[in-house]
């Protein structure tokens, strides 16, 4: 196998469920309000790797399910993509789901759920290592469905005769449960201050 490149290039996937839901219990903020250009030359510049792309995935609901994260994230998504983000969304599906309280009632709840996103991540994260797009693949999610996109790179590493690393990314604080990245990557913990270095300006949210 060929030795490290002298510089790395890096291209930075980016699960935007995953990582509201992980700043959310670590840092406490209540919608995703992070840049995500921003948090990518961040990340890219602590490790002296080169930034050669940003992706962002996301479900969104539609417009007659919850109009107000539609219009969210329907404006957040084109701001990113002016900036040169290739952007890919699904709509989110939703179905019924029972949560028992601790007074012991049971109440049905029509909660949206992610399907295809994990697959979408690992298929370019693959694709991209088989067209020689990166040296470093940095996933932001703590998805362990995506361990086994680890072993795949390190088979294209190999066949390719070259040096390619995978990373996770994640934000971290005391509050967080899960302080594990993707199993088989390097960890990168993101913490309070990096975090906020990187925040978004601009709030799509609009008040209905």
């Amino acid at each position: 196998m060929s030795s490290r490149p002298p510089v790395k290039r890096a291209v930075v996937f980016i699960d935007g469920q995953n990582l509201f839901h992980a700043a959310r219990e670590a840092f406490g903020y209540t919608y995703p309000n992070f840049d995500v250009t921003a948090l990518a030359k961040r990340l890219c510049a602590g490790q002296g790797w080169k930034l050669a792309q940003v992706r962002f995935y996301t479900g969104i609901p539609d417009a007659g399910d919850n109009a107000r994260w539609h219009f969210f994230w329907t404006h957040k998504l084109a701001a990113m993509g002016r900036q040169g983000v290739v952007v890919y969304s699904r709509s989110l599906r939703y179905r019924n789901r029972t949560v028992s309280l601790p007074d012991g009632t049971q109440h049905s709840l029509l909660t949206g759920e992610e399907k295809g996103i994990d697959v979408r991540i690992a298929l370019d994260v693959i694709a991209l290592a088989h067209r020689r797009e990166y040296d470093v693949a940095i996933v932001l999610s703590q998805d362990q469905d995506l361990s086994e996109v680890a072993e795949e790179i390190r088979a294209i590493a190999r066949d390719q005769r070259r040096w390619i690393k995978i990373a996770s990314a994640f934000p971290q604080s005391p509050a967080s449960r899960n302080r594990r990245g993707i199993d088989k990557t390097d960890w990168i913990r993101i913490d309070r201050t990096l975090y906020d270095q990187c925040l978004d300006p601009r709030d799509y949210r609009r008040k209905l």
